[in-house]
């Protein structure tokens, strides 16, 4: 029998258990996918701790790759021993094996492996529909981008620079500065001793950005708002400091009217179609060799546990793959 990682209660990475799982066969519309490689995420923390409540006892886990093992009815596009992968849908990815909607999984090309696939498609494909589709990024533009050492800021950096965008980077030590740097970052800001506003407002002669790339949160919203030029946007897509305090949005007429948006991969990739448009621009970019997938960490499956605890740690960098 299969197994996973559950939780039946909500708290620290102490929760998790390593237990037997009944698969069985698709149903209509489903295959069963055998995992070779599943991708780790800030997404996982806040499922586990409660923030982003769930249904108990639950999986977790929303991003992997492998091969399916058999489809359900009405499954035409798909056959056993293709190789597929997956981002967001339920949670459940924590796991050897596991059911999942056909629709929701795209084919990984030839030369493209499983821990690679697994390590970018919730993040790769985060990447993309922020600077396509939310904000619409042009060449010559400078925006500023949190976290830019961690999975998302490290995709999204070598992206926005083959665009010929310029970023800016907030990061939390010189170690992170530098790998930031390496991935297109142009300037970074050591947020735990500068002021990244004061420093935004530096390197951009006092225009401030166009648009601010958030995923901290809390400890950076407000200061955010501060970067951005008249008309900005502020792009908040996660709150790894915690969640954003309630604020009034009459605060955004007089620093500039601006813009504010909370936006998920989930709803930019809701048709199929924009799912399959937004996986085969992120897979092209990558055989191009415009953006490299770098795993900086790998943990067995079974110490979900432990990779969690370096994850809210700030130990880890780029992309973490947890291996069945």
């Amino acid at each position: 029998m299969p197994k996973a990682i559950r939780f039946h209660k909500t708290g620290g990475p102490e929760v998790f258990v390593w237990e037997d799982v009944e698969v069985g066969d698709p149903g209509p519309g489903q295959i069963r996918i055998r995992h070779h490689a599943i991708g780790l995420n800030y997404l996982d923390t806040y499922h586990r701790s409660g923030l982003y409540p769930l249904p108990l006892p639950s999986g977790v886990g929303s991003e992997g790759a492998g091969v399916v093992e058999a489809v359900g009815a009405g499954v035409t596009d798909l056959k056993a021993g293709d190789r597929v992968a997956y981002a967001s849908g339920a949670p459940g990815a924590y796991a050897e094996a596991r059911l999942y909607p056909a629709d929701r999984v795209v084919k990984i090309p030839d030369g493209v492996p499983f821990d690679t696939a697994a390590a970018m498609m919730l993040k790769g494909m985060t990447a993309q529909y922020l600077i396509k589709r939310t904000f619409k990024v042009q060449p010559g533009m400078t925006v500023l981008w949190h976290a830019a050492a961690g999975g998302v800021g490290l995709i999204a950096s070598q992206w926005l620079k083959s665009l010929g965008v310029t970023v800016i980077g907030t990061v939390g030590s010189d170690a992170k500065a530098t790998l930031a740097k390496a991935h297109g970052c142009e300037h970074t800001i050591v947020y735990t001793r500068e002021n990244f506003v004061e420093r935004v407002k530096e390197i951009t002669g006092g225009k401030g950005v166009p648009v601010v790339y958030d995923s901290v949160g809390k400890l950076t919203f407000m200061g955010s708002l501060d970067c951005l030029q008249p008309l900005g946007m502020m792009v908040s897509f996660g709150n790894a400091s915690g969640p954003v305090d309630p604020f009034s949005p009459a605060i955004l007429a007089p620093k500039g009217s601006l813009f504010l948006t909370r936006p998920t991969l989930v709803h930019y990739t809701a048709k199929r179609d924009d799912l399959v448009a937004c996986a085969n621009d992120l897979f092209d970019a990558v055989k191009s060799g415009k953006v490299k997938i770098e795993i900086a960490q790998r943990y067995a499956l079974k110490d979900a546990a432990q990779a969690h605890r370096d994850l809210e740690a700030r130990k880890t960098t780029g992309s973490t793959v947890l291996t069945p």
